[in-house]
């Protein structure tokens, strides 16, 4: 059974105090904004390329307080997801943002009036110098940009229209409960989304089958809520992107952060030529473990017993803090000061929010939320989600509030280059039985991490084209396609249980369309840039650059800065070289 949030020692949790110091500040700005947002009106209609950025000035003030809010009460209500009082007031701000939006809506159909030539020379003008990345997307999206009547309609259907993550949140979060089990030695086991992958590890067979058939059997029998809520926001994406006028989701989802095509059909293409080096590692597998039959359930197992990446959160983050000395002292002492200074909440706890990530708000540092188990993916996921909130520290302390913010696209980079540092640092100076199990830990990171979530983009590309030919979407349509998919992955060596067919209705990263394939193109960056940071030590300035560029250019420029150029397949290939010659390695050990 997870503690209780009072069992906590105080050093493991967050510290919210650097967005409100009291819950009476966060009321007094909450009256301020609500007074302030009808003042908008004054410009309805008024707009033009000389009082346009005394709007948008307004606009990014209010923006800024409105995100401590809204940060804020969702970091308490992820404290304890069935709380009350913090489900009600994250949906009071989440109805402050709506009413934001819709009393602002008018603001970009306005400004996309302008003549292009108009706006080309708004973007010399210094008034403007903090909006020439809004009035980029302005030009580039035109004709995407709808009326502002059309535009406040999205707005206000918007607080409802994209709940279906909330309902697959709360179910995931809060109502859904895991079949306690007793272990060989009579011991009850409770299984919870953070003990699960601890047991998966288990060197017993039956623990670890157990432990997978009970955590699927609860998400067999909410399968038609899921299905349902998962094809309401399968639909939601596909009505957004045909109002907007774009081909299909898809290209809405990469024309919208700039993203060229090339990149994800690189993606695509050099990951399915390497699975046949991903069914080797599989057999691989089978192999060195003695199984006659592999099942999906045993994929997490080490390869040796002998040895084991297990230790104390303090330990691991030192650990973090040793690996990560190639990028400087001026990022240990960032490391530093977050591990000290109330930027992480550690513990697993009762009904707190499931998984890891970095989340804030401009005006206050990055929080980490993490669940944290003694295993190695718990060690590695320190790393994974401290280059989130390191990044998103350098670029807010390096950019304007209304360029600080990067997208999507190049945010798994930074967390992933920590990852292999720590991976490269550690098998370094391995030997024996440690060198196999980080080799193994490698070549898993690949599977999981490029593998994996590329065969998840394959997937949700699936979801999204049977809505879109008009064909309905079932549990039983979703489940069949997936365990296609993933014998198409995973190839012959492993059995795939008919519980793996479901794991679609697991994976909340669906409900943000096409965000999964990032996950593949930032390991293949990350990869590239290790690499680089490991042979030339003034490369890390360069690195910097990157990590302090925000969202102040498009996140191919910005990834150029690291010197990578993912519209040509050689750093794919220099990622895929790499998971061959790591197979090769284990190989000659096992």
């Amino acid at each position: 059974m997870p503690l209780s949030r009072e069992q906590v020692n105080a050093s493991r949790k967050w510290n919210l105090n650097s967005l409100f110091e009291t819950e009476e500040e966060l009321e007094k700005v909450y009256a301020e904004v609500k007074k302030e947002i009808p003042a908008f009106a004054r410009f309805h209609k008024k707009l033009t390329p000389d009082n346009a950025h005394v709007c948008l000035a307004e606009l990014s003030g209010v923006t800024r307080r409105i995100e401590r809010l809204y940060i804020y009460a969702a970091l308490r209500r992820d404290e304890n997801t069935t709380d009350p009082k913090y489900q009600a007031l994250n949906s009071r701000m989440e109805m402050l943002l709506v009413e934001l939006n819709s009393a602002t809506s008018f603001i970009i159909p306005q400004i996309s009036k302008f003549a292009e030539k108009d706006l080309s020379a708004m973007s010399e003008r210094p008034e403007y110098a903090d909006y020439t990345t809004l009035l980029d997307a302005v030009i580039r999206e035109k004709k995407h940009i709808l009326s502002g009547k059309e535009e406040k309609l999205l707005s206000e259907i918007s607080s409802f229209s994209s709940g279906f993550k909330d309902v697959f949140s709360n179910l995931d979060n809060a109502d859904l409960t895991f079949e306690p089990f007793t272990d060989p030695e009579g011991n009850r086991i409770e299984l919870s989304h953070g003990m699960y992958s601890f047991l998966l590890q288990n060197p017993d067979g039956k623990i670890r089958k157990q432990a997978f058939e009970n955590y699927y059997q609860s998400y067999i029998a909410h399968k038609n809520t899921i299905a349902a809520a998962y094809a309401g926001s399968v639909k939601k994406d596909c009505a957004l992107a045909k109002v907007r006028k774009y081909k299909n989701a898809l290209d809405k989802a990469l024309q919208s952060e700039t993203i060229d095509p090339k990149v994800y059909h690189n993606l695509i293409k050099a990951v399915r030529k390497a699975t046949p080096a991903l069914h080797d590692y599989v057999a691989l597998r089978k192999k060195a473990l003695g199984f006659k039959k592999m099942h999906m359930y045993d994929m997490y197992v080490p390869l040796t017993q002998e040895y084991k990446l297990s230790m104390d959160y303090d330990d691991a983050y030192q650990l973090v803090i040793e690996a990560l000395a190639p990028l400087g002292d001026k990022y240990k002492e960032i490391l530093t000061e977050a591990y000290g200074g109330g930027w992480i909440d550690v513990e697993e706890t009762q009904n707190k929010r499931s998984g890891a990530y970095s989340w804030g708000a401009y005006d206050g540092h990055p929080y980490v939320l993490l669940n944290y188990q003694r295993t190695a993916h718990d060690v590695f996921t320190i790393a994974h989600e401290m280059g989130h909130a390191i990044h998103s520290y350098k670029s807010n302390r390096a950019q304007c509030y209304s360029k600080a913010s990067y997208e999507i696209f190049v945010a798994e980079i930074a967390s992933t280059v920590n990852e292999v540092l720590l991976l490269k640092h550690l098998i370094q100076t391995a030997e024996g039985e440690q060198r196999k199990f980080l080799l193994t830990y490698y070549l898993d990171m690949f599977r999981t991490t490029l593998f994996r979530q590329t065969m998840f983009a394959e997937f949700e590309k699936f979801t999204h084209a049977q809505i879109e030919a008009g064909i309905p979407l079932t549990s039983e349509s979703m489940s069949e396609q997936y365990l296609k998919l993933n014998k198409k992955y995973y190839g012959k060596a492993v059995t795939h249980d008919e519980q793996i067919a479901h794991e679609w209705s697991r994976i909340p990263h669906f409900y943000n369309a096409f965000y999964v394939y990032k996950y593949a193109t930032g390991i293949i960056s990350a990869i590239n840039i290790v690499s680089k940071l490991l042979k030339d030590a003034t490369f890390v300035e360069k690195y910097f650059r990157f990590l302090s560029a925000g969202g102040s250019m498009r996140p191919l420029d910005i990834l150029a800065l690291a010197e990578v150029d993912l519209t040509t397949e050689q750093p794919f290939e220099v990622a895929m070289a790499e998971f061959r010659n790591t197979l090769e390695e284990l190989k000659k050990i096992i």
